[in-house]
């Protein structure tokens, strides 16, 4: 059993695609499927079985997923600290960052990053709170940014920036001429919102449980995976959401979007990691970075 079979296989096993794994790991389809068959062959068991036009883990695959990932983690562990212990500003980073930061926050701060430290190379994945949260407990990254609060004792999570959550809406939407003026105007709507698992959802729902409220109250007509794609569905509609104002702004400016002045609420950005791994030199560098540029 090599690294790269590891690689392989988690990655696989996170898209449950084999196109998709090879693509984000920069391979051929062939030697995706190839690194997957001498791991079965050579140990005798199924991974993945085929289920119609797609794949999922068999239960032996389920069971090997978290020694998979330890392992991975393990070995990333130790060539970080070896890295560490030459003395140099080379290496890499695996970060995981949800959405809003993703798109909006975070690139300015790799750039200079990567200005200062051309050593060191940065692997991002993007995904919602959920999946990085359960990246940097699975060890398959050694940072990652989020914009919700989040119950994980066991994790380090530092505040390193901040944002708002807006109200807004299509351009065509009654609440242009009468503005709700509380939480409960809220449920006259119907809205298109991020899937659970979001951090801007999470946000948004502790507003509401604040004034009393839940998203069952809320007449919920779509739910979409990205800031942007919401954005996009909404504008110039009826409809209504809530939004990172960075993601929005676009929108208000074009007249496609409307921001109504109800306050939502302002959010912590979070920098987490596992404080039981070894903090490598360039994940101090990139936190250093990243504070200078509060």
């Amino acid at each position: 059993m090599t690294l790269d079979q590891l690689r392989i296989f988690l990655e696989v096993a996170r898209q449950l695609h084999v196109t998709r794994a090879a693509a984000t790991l920069n391979l051929t389809q062939s030697t995706v499927s190839a690194a997957i068959q001498a791991l079965e062959e050579r140990h005798g068991v199924r991974l993945f079985e085929r289920i119609g036009r797609r794949i999922a883990l068999t239960g032996e695959g389920k069971l090997f997923l978290p020694e998979a990932e330890a392992a991975l983690a393990s070995a990333r562990s130790a060539e970080q600290m070896l890295d560490d212990l030459s003395g140099t500003t080379v290496g890499s980073l695996a970060i995981y960052s949800s959405q809003t930061i993703a798109t909006q926050w975070l690139p300015r701060r790799l750039v200079a990053f990567h200005e200062a430290y051309k050593g060191i190379r940065l692997d991002l994945q993007v995904g919602n709170t959920g999946q990085c949260i359960a990246a940097v407990q699975g060890g398959s990254c050694d940072v990652a940014f989020i914009e919700a609060t989040v119950h994980a004792p066991a994790l380090e999570q530092i505040v390193i920036g901040k944002d708002t959550l807006s109200l807004v809406a299509g351009a065509r939407h009654p609440w242009r001429d009468k503005a709700p003026t509380n939480f409960r105007e809220l449920t006259a709507s119907r809205w298109v919102l991020r899937e659970a698992g979001s951090g801007t959802r999470r946000t948004f729902e502790a507003a509401l449980e604040e004034n009393g409220l839940s998203l069952a109250d809320l007449d919920i007509f779509l739910e979409l995976p990205s800031n942007e794609a919401i954005c996009a569905a909404i504008a110039e509609s009826a409809l209504s959401t809530v939004v990172s104002r960075a993601v929005a702004e676009p929108y208000i400016m074009a007249g496609r979007l409307i921001e109504l002045p109800l306050p939502i609420a302002d959010r912590p950005f979070y920098l987490v990691r596992n404080p039981g791994r070894h903090q490598t030199r360039a994940l101090r560098a990139l936190q250093n970075v990243i504070e200078s540029m509060a």
